[in-house]
């Protein structure tokens, strides 16, 4: 009977014993909060110094081939491994189990040695900067604490150029009240000290948020320690007890200096200083110290035992000076002891930044997830990643920024050899204007679209869908055109869309490529691009024979200077193939890099890609834009670029100083306008420092109109620019207008021009509907483009934007009624009421109203509407001189004026009139 019970007994505390170790191997392994990856390690283990549980990134990215040894020992790892990602540019994103309103830890592990070369890249926590990785012969950790603004958390590499790498990722929950009430900022560790430490860093188990606490122990200073406990602390930052037990001191003062800090950026910083007394026969008031950080005072008499307690820890807000952010401790005066300290942490306040919008952001993550279902191994797929509109946007993903936040408003995944079913989440995208998933292998039905939908254009050619176009195209109200041909199992009976409105049908489900196509032309094709390519190939040997004649003086030159001057060369027009002279400035690669100190400073993205700031070497200050690798332009609009700006002069255009073309690179460099762009002074952040009064504001549109008016009026060819808006409007010193990006223009079309299918190019609520209902090309839809600016001037409103009501979504719908009923009070921006005089406002709203008509024929030529701003800009500047001659003088220009009003057409004016020399109208150079 004694031995059942002894046996019970002891089978009893086998149980208890297992159950403690249970639970403390959960404790130490499955911390909730806490997400452990080793990359590329060979399978899962147990970290044998904190006994915490770490998973390969397998789960993330399953390619073993981006997988390198490293052969040195890392510190506070036992991975040895680290993971390279071979891109050139973009990002790759570690998608983590966050919860929402959560305070989080984050630290990336980064090895000095790197097998795949020297590289440099951005690490960052959704779309907020944490800090830079630069090849060093140190090994790097990058830290930061945010809050989980959603239940998951990007953490990226971000790279320009070079292949990102990392072994170790670590998230861990942490005090709430790091961020101190900076809900919308990360916090990036610069320095966390354990003062006075006698033993190695500390980290997990000791410290439960597993921060590293790295032992410091400076000379002159004297380290202190001793066995205490704390009395009455309520800190939630709290270090450790080990961590407390240390400290240092000094007499007089104890200084701690940081330098290397980014002294460009205005950072904020935030100093977390924790204090223990560890000499019991100290009393209050008899260690008592002034607190300063760069020599600014921020704590006066601080007394650690002054609140009736032996622990004490404050936070300080500061700022670095020159780089460098020095912490000082000096004794105050009457006190018995100096200062002590025993840990302190400093952080660096990193700005928010917008995500983009929510609903946009699941409907992308469900198309995502759909997709990879057949295509996992799709290269668009793996560069999906992160946030698809910020820190390089999703390959075939086009965003706006209607009021901060980026929405996404053209999916273009043609061509990507994506198959299986059509997405059904793409009718989730509440912003989506343009639509293309033409040339791929999608099956199954599409997808019926809510009312509520943006569409302007769907093309959906040349796959294998099935079934007929959905009834719920018909009520969309943007939607003009569908593209579905080349899609066998369709059923293209005009009479399967039932009411479906046909004059959108734009192909009417034809198929463009015949499978009956005549071998003879097939033929005929072959030997005529064989003649063509022969003829380059003629050419291109001429031009190497030319080159190797050179002078051998000149030769050297040109390999040993940095920057190509006065350049020639020729391009071929995509247009016409027309072979151009061009002469401009040629810079190499290295030159662009110095210039911007390595792509430095980020002033701007577009279609095309980066834009940065940088000097050249006689001073002058430039923007320098880079071809992203994901851009949706290409070496088309790249060429078109040069060949147009090596032509054409003006004032009012932006001009292209220089280009670089090498090592796959396509630069282009202009001279940097310092006022930002219209669209930025009208509604964007400048806007919001000072208000574009209404006589600039009529100065820029008359500035732009001169700009177009020359290039629809360009000597021998007409040209169009394609993209007309705001934002390409920039801003100069003076703030002279000056018209940008000619990356679409094309010459207009003449007569015995072959006709070529032109790709229908534009900014949704800037685009001409007519040149979008029928393809065709005139000069026309940069006026339309140019009225819908014109509002934009008026109003101070964006041209579109579905977060206002319904009928004020487009600022042409919502404007029209308003004009026609005269009430012009009802749309004149706020800021600019009281400022103008009515007589110029009227001229600019009637040749805006007539820019915007929607048949081209009924529009004025830009030529009219330049001289009617010139018109309205001396009315504004030289009323009562003009309100004199109208009354003997008629008008025999252009004038657009609504019978409603009355007013009698009043655009000449007589040639006495005082006109202020810059409105002279430039003659073209």
């Amino acid at each position: 009977m004694m031995e059942k019970s002894d046996n019970l007994v002891l089978l009893r505390q086998v149980v208890a014993y297992l159950l403690c170790l249970c639970i403390f191997t959960r404790s130490a392994s499955a911390i909730e909060g806490f997400e452990s990856i080793a990359c590329c390690a060979d399978s899962n283990y147990k970290d044998p110094l904190t006994n915490l549980d770490y998973h390969t990134d397998y789960a993330w990215f399953s390619d073993k081939t981006s997988c390198r040894p490293i052969t040195s020992v890392l510190k506070h790892s036992s991975n040895e491994r680290l993971r390279v990602f071979e891109i050139e540019k973009g990002k790759r994103c570690y998608n983590l189990a966050t919860t929402k309103d959560q305070v989080y830890l984050i630290r990336g592990t980064f090895p000095s040695e790197n097998s795949a070369g020297k590289a440099s890249f951005d690490v960052s926590i959704g779309v907020r900067e944490l800090g830079a990785v630069i090849s060093s012969p140190q090994d790097l950790r990058i830290e930061g604490v945010f809050r989980a603004t959603k239940n998951n958390t990007d953490f990226c590499l971000v790279t320009e150029e070079g292949n990102p790498y990392i072994s170790l990722l670590e998230l861990r929950s942490v005090s709430e009240e790091y961020l101190q009430g900076l809900n919308s900022s990360v916090l990036k560790l610069i320095n966390r000290s354990n003062l006075g430490g006698n033993e190695d860093d500390i980290r997990y188990p000791t410290d439960q948020s597993d921060r590293i606490w790295e032992r410091t122990t400076t000379i002159p200073y004297t380290p202190v320690s001793f066995n205490i406990s704390i009395l009455d602390h309520k800190s939630k930052v709290t270090p450790p007890l080990e961590v407390l037990q240390t400290a240092l001191t000094h007499p007089e003062r104890l200084e701690f200096n940081h330098n290397g800090l980014e002294a460009e950026e205005d950072y904020e910083y935030l100093v977390f200083l924790y204090f223990l007394e560890l000499n019991n026969s100290v009393r209050e008031g008899q260690r008592v110290f002034d607190i300063y950080v760069n020599s600014e005072i921020k704590k006066a008499k601080f007394d650690v035992l002054g609140e009736g307690s032996n622990y004490r820890h404050i936070a300080l807000n500061a700022s670095s000076a020159n780089g460098s952010l020095n912490l000082t401790l000096v004794k105050a005066s009457g006190s018995v002891f100096g200062p002590s300290c025993n840990a302190y942490e400093i952080m660096q306040v990193r700005p928010w930044k917008q995500e983009t919008n929510q609903t946009d952001l699941k409907a992308i993550s469900k198309i995502r997830e759909e997709l990879i279902i057949e295509n996992q191994d799709n290269k668009v797929m793996q560069s999906w990643t992160g946030d698809p509109c910020m820190l390089f946007a999703w390959h075939g993903i086009s965003c706006d920024f209607p009021n901060g936040a980026p929405v996404i408003t053209e999916l273009d995944l043609s061509l990507s050899n994506l198959k299986g079913s059509l997405p059904s989440s793409v009718t989730e995208l509440t912003n989506l204007q343009i639509m293309n998933l033409s040339h791929n292998n999608f099956n199954g039905y599409i997808p019926s679209f809510p009312s509520s939908s943006m569409l302007i254009s769907v093309d959906l050619s040349y796959n294998d869908l099935m079934g007929s176009l959905p009834q719920s195209f018909n009520s969309l109200p943007h939607l003009k055109s569908i593209y579905y041909g080349c899609n066998d199992r369709m059923n293209h009976e005009p009479s399967s869309s039932g009411s479906l409105n046909i004059s959108i049908l734009t192909d009417n489900g034809r198929c463009q490529q015949e499978n009956n196509f005549p071998q003879q032309a097939v033929i005929i094709s072959v030997v005529a691009c064989g003649s063509f390519l022969i003829a380059m190939a003629v050419g291109t040997i001429f031009v190497w024979r030319y080159r190797q004649r050179l002078n051998p003086l000149e030769a050297f030159a040109r390999k040993s200077n940095p920057m190509i001057t006065n350049v020639i060369f020729s391009l071929n027009s995509i247009d016409d193939f027309l072979i151009k002279s061009v002469s401009i400035q040629a810079f190499t690669l290295e030159y662009i890099e110095v210039a911007t100190v390595k792509y430095k400073t980020l002033i701007g993205e577009g279609g095309f890609g980066s834009v940065y700031r940088g000097t050249l070497e006689n001073g002058q200050v430039v923007a320098v834009k880079v071809r992203s690798a994901t851009s949706t332009q290409g070496t088309r609009e790249f060429d078109n670029e040069l060949n147009l700006l090596s032509a054409i002069r003006h004032e009012n255009l932006v001009p292209l100083l220089g280009y670089c073309n090498e090592n796959d690179q396509q630069i282009l460099v202009y001279p940097f306008m310092s006022n930002g762009s219209l669209q930025d002074r009208l509604y964007g952040e400048l806007s919001k420092r000072k208000i574009l009064d209404w006589p600039t504001r009529l100065s820029i549109a008359l500035g732009a109109a001169r700009g177009l008016a020359y290039l629809h009026s360009f000597p021998g060819r007409s040209v169009i620019h394609r993209d007309v808006k705001s934002s390409n409007i920039l801003l100069d010193h003076s703030m002279c207008a000056k018209v940008a990006d000619f990356g679409f223009s094309k010459y207009a079309p003449q007569e015995g021009d072959s006709a070529v299918s032109l790709e229908v190019r534009g900014t949704a609520g800037y685009l001409d509907p007519e040149y979008y209902t029928t393809q065709q090309l005139s000069a026309k839809s940069d006026v339309f483009s140019f009225g819908v600016v014109l509002l934009e001037i008026v109003s101070g409103r964006e041209p579109l934007n579905i977060h206002r009501p319904r009928n004020e979504w487009s600022l042409v719908e919502w404007a029209k009624p308003y004009i026609r009923a005269s009430k012009i009070e009802e749309i004149v921006d706020p800021g600019i009421k009281g400022g103008y005089h009515a007589e110029a406002m009227w001229r600019v709203l009637e040749v805006a109203l007539q820019c915007v008509e929607p048949f081209s024929t009924n529009r004025p030529a830009m030529d009219d509407v330049m001289r009617e701003l010139e018109d309205a800009l001396i009315i504004e500047n030289n009323a009562s001189e003009y309100m004199k001659s109208i009354e003997s003088i008629g008008s025999n220009r252009y004038s657009i004026v609504l019978e409603k009003r009355g007013l009698p057409s009043t655009s000449s004016m007589v040639e006495s009139t005082i006109i202020p020399q810059s409105l002279n109208h430039p003659q073209p150079r």
